[in-house]
């Protein structure tokens, strides 16, 4: 049962890379546990669940919401949740999300753990406490920064993911590579999703390099008043259109570094988004497309990015290095609306 810690300000979360489900028994006792989960993966590993008190959710952004929390307290209370109760979240990033929030609020706070089950989750979702709700087109409008006690790494979920989630992960990833590593970027230049899908080796290694990537970004800013920032590449135009268009987290957020990249050849003469253009089509992701630039500037406006008339956009330097870079709101009024 290998594990590394790694200290935050107030908190500190295990990790358990390549591990297993029945590592969960050695480290919570299951009569003092919840699992909250969604539909399609306790279909899919009902035996698993054998044994465990269990919250089941309907699957998809659009359940991530303040009703499904309350839904979750109702029955936590009818289960007689109490302060010593240990909430764990096994699913991809919505399930992560809600998991943490609940916990977080419940009783003013209880102990929470994860065990991710999607490529986004493992790489990026349950990684650095911050957890939330979305309201209406806000994404993450509403939360907390809150650490889990423990993440618990098990690949075998990974086997039963749809093509869909692979590709949606492989955005964080390729974000990472953008605004931090730039070997990794030449890596993913020269492989292929199907060449990480068949070896599940070169997997591991692949989202233990990007949840450490993270995990130093968190530890030196939780709280994001600086370097925690880089990691919303791509982020902010994606959340403007991941729920107005309904795509998934991984397209939007790939069309945002596409544009990101753009503009970081505007204002910073950054000379490679071909390259970062090109990486994200390899991996299936989308880049250029059409989409309503009012709609969008109006949801970009209530972005927790924004600091009164200025937004702190993600921008690159280079590929490897991100910066953060205020732009007027003005300013970027004038350059979305001619994208």
């Amino acid at each position: 049962m290998n594990s590394v810690t790694y200290k935050f300000s107030n908190a500190s979360t295990q990790y358990y890379f390549a591990s297993g489900f029945a590592t969960l028994k050695r480290l919570v006792d299951p009569k003092n546990a919840i699992i909250i989960t969604d539909d399609n993966i306790f279909n899919a590993q009902t035996s698993r669940f054998k044994g465990w008190n269990t919250i089941v959710l309907k699957p998809g952004e659009e359940y991530k919401v303040q009703a499904t929390v309350d839904s979750i307290i109702e029955q936590l209370i009818a289960a007689g949740a109490d302060r010593k109760t240990t909430l764990i979240g096994i699913g991809g990033g919505v399930i992560t999300d809600i998991t943490g929030y609940t916990a977080s609020v419940y009783m003013r706070g209880i102990s929470f753990g994860f065990l991710p089950t999607t490529v986004l989750a493992m790489v990026d979702a349950g990684i650095g406490g911050k957890n939330g709700v979305d309201v209406g087109v806000y994404k993450n409008l509403v939360g907390t920064i809150r650490q889990p006690g423990f993440i618990l790494y098990d690949h075998n979920f990974l086997n039963s993911l749809p093509d869909s989630e692979w590709t949606n992960g492989f955005a964080e990833i390729i974000k990472h590579a953008c605004i931090k590593d730039a070997a990794m970027f030449k890596e993913l230049q020269a492989g292929s999703l199907l060449k990480y899908r068949k070896s599940r080796k070169l997997m591991e290694e692949l989202i233990r390099r990007n949840a450490l990537i993270k995990i130093k970004v968190v530890q030196k800013d939780e709280f994001e008043k600086g370097d925690r920032r880089l990691l919303n590449f791509g982020h902010t135009l994606g959340h403007a259109l991941e729920n107005q268009y309904e795509l998934s987290h991984g397209q939007a957020i790939s069309i945002g570094m596409t544009y990101a990249s753009q503009i970081s050849a505007q204002l910073k003469g950054f000379r490679d988004t071909e390259k970062v253009v090109h990486v994200l089509e390899q991996y299936g992701l989308p880049t250029y497309a059409e989409f309503d630039k009012k709609k969008v500037l109006e949801v970009l406006k209530m972005d927790k990015k924004r600091e009164r008339k200025e937004m702190n956009f993600v921008l690159l330097d280079k590929i490897g290095k991100g910066v953060v870079y205020p732009i007027p709101l003005t300013t970027l009024e004038k350059i979305i609306s001619a994208l």
